[in-house]
């Protein structure tokens, strides 16, 4: 992937995590949880979290040792 093409995902990536946080704060406020949905949520949250700092990693240059 390009510099570009990794921005652009990151970009996404972020706005999908924003949403999900939101979706969680929702859900959880309601009575009667999805314990289920709302794990899976926190998971998918978790993934997008981690997919970012790979993306960021490949925007920073190797340094020598």
């Amino acid at each position: 992937m390009e510099s570009d093409e990794i921005k652009r995902r990151i970009i996404e990536l972020q706005v999908e995590h924003r949403d999900l946080d939101e979706a969680i704060a929702r859900l959880a406020e309601q009575p009667g949880i999805d314990e289920i949905r709302l794990r899976r949520l926190k998971k998918r949250k978790l993934q997008i979290k981690d997919a970012i700092y790979m993306l960021q990693m490949q925007l920073v240059p190797d340094i020598p040792a």
